[in-house]
């Protein structure tokens, strides 16, 4: 399959239509599987799976625009290579009425909860026992691990293109409050809890006061949240003297304890914020 790829992927638009057929179909089908992934743990890293992400690139390149309206009422016009994923109740996922959409080529294990409306796009990967919330957004190529709270209002952003990018990454049983804006490939280590209003970027350093330590993201390493931090919005005074003038800052997430095996996710923010 991934020689398969990596040829249609050479090949121009005009030829791709044609050709791309059979091949496809499997590599969407062990998408939606979990069989592969855009993304997957290497050690204690991630690694990215170049071929993969190049796979889900070529079903934007050959599909072609089709009216997928409901009604008169409704219309939707969309890619025919990514329609909306087809489940049963053999999935035993929990999709709760309500305007949610999961899109083909994403894989969402048994026991997960979607409460409306919520979106997990193409080459995203959800794993077991975990809550998307209202208005909750999954990225295309984001990868979620298990027991995950991604409560209402939150956003885990798509990194698709470039190819090598690492896409956002969340490991298992961290929570994420509401209003949370988590982009640029950055990693979530396991247990994290990540208060509302946080927002995590490539580009905004994360000051560790438990450790005092500052965490940035390098061209070689992504912004990593360390396993078990406790991060709540914070700010920091701006550079210049017209900013120490008005008494201006820059907002900026802080790390202001760890959480310990007894302590859960809830228990953890609030004594953190007393």
């Amino acid at each position: 399959m991934k020689q398969d790829i990596e040829h249609l992927y050479t090949l121009d638009n005009k030829n791709l239509s044609n050709k791309i057929g059979n091949a496809f179909q499997e590599f969407k089908e062990a998408l939606n599987s979990g069989k592969i992934r855009a993304a997957e743990p290497d050690g204690n890293s991630w690694r990215v799976n170049h071929w993969v992400k190049k796979g889900i690139l070529l079903g934007f390149r050959a599909g072609e625009i089709l009216d997928c309206s409901l009604s008169d009422q409704f219309h939707f016009f969309d890619k025919d290579t990514y329609p909306l994923k087809a489940l049963t109740l053999s999935h035993r996922i929990r999709l709760v009425p309500g305007g949610s959409s999961i899109r083909d080529g994403s894989y969402v294990a048994p026991d997960v909860v979607i409460m409306p409306p919520a979106y997990i796009n193409v080459g995203a990967y959800v794993d077991s026992h975990t809550m998307i919330d209202s208005h909750a957004l999954v990225g295309s190529c984001a990868q979620i691990g298990c027991h995950v709270h991604i409560s209402a209002g939150s956003q885990i952003g798509g990194v698709l293109e470039p190819i090598g990018a690492l896409p956002v990454i969340i490991e298992d049983y961290v929570m994420i409050g509401g209003n949370c804006g988590i982009y640029e490939g950055t990693v979530v280590k396991k247990n994290c809890v990540i208060g509302a209003g946080v927002i995590l970027t490539g580009s905004v350093p994360v000051y560790d006061l438990v450790r005092e330590k500052v965490y940035r993201k390098s061209a070689d390493i992504p912004l990593t949240i360390p396993e078990g931090a406790v991060v709540i919005p914070g700010s920091r005074p701006a550079k210049g003297e017209f900013a120490k003038k008005n008494g201006l800052s820059v907002s900026t997430p802080i790390i202001v304890k760890y959480r310990d095996e007894k302590t859960d996710a809830a228990t953890a923010l609030e004594s953190a914020l007393r």
